[in-house]
Parts: C-alpha cells; structure tokens; sequence
C-alpha cells in the first residue's frame, strides 16, 4: 500500500491538470504558430511557463486504484500486476483465468 500523502497529491495534480488544460492547449497552440507575430508567440510561451507545473498532464502518475502502487501499472484495468494476481485468483476479475498447474 502506498503513502495516502502520495495518492492524494497525485490526485490533486490530475484535478489540476484536468482545470488548467484548456487554457494550456490554447497557449500551447498560440506558442506554435507559425503565422503569428514573434512577440504574440514569446508571450503566450511566457505566460504557459507561468502556469503552475503540477497542471501539466504528464507529471500525474499512473497508480493502481487498488493499492496506489505506482510501478507494474496496467493501462486496460487501471491496477498493479500484485493487485491483478490477487484480484484473479479469486475470481474476481471477468474473464481473466488464473492457470495453475
């Protein structure tokens, strides 16, 4: 089981990032283009660095909903491989057969 210190935080960035991702797209795709003026671009990169760095998406890490676990992450179930194992060999996960032989 994880730190509830460390969950929480991580959920806290994902509310963050989920808030602040409109107006990052915007700045972001202001900053890109190439048809406007060198200072309108210098700006919009100036005020996107501006913005909290915890609202970025990539610094919210994938953790098992299980047990927080951060590594041995599956994507498809949203848990560990520790959480899966269990989880499966009690049946408790549809369609997933735990062999043993």
């Amino acid at each position: 089981m994880a730190k509830k210190s460390k969950i929480e935080h991580n959920q806290k960035r994902a509310k963050l990032a989920a808030q602040k991702a409109p107006k990052r797209a915007r700045l972001r795709a202001i900053a890109k283009d190439r048809s406007l003026s060198v200072e309108e671009r210098f700006t919009a990169t100036l005020r996107l660095a501006e913005m909290p760095r915890n609202s970025c998406v990539n610094r919210v890490r994938n953790r098992c909903e299980v047990t927080g676990r951060p590594r041995a992450f599956n994507r498809k179930l949203k848990m560990s491989r520790i959480a899966l194992r269990e989880l499966g060999s009690q049946g408790l996960i549809p369609g997933l057969v735990k062999s043993s032989w």
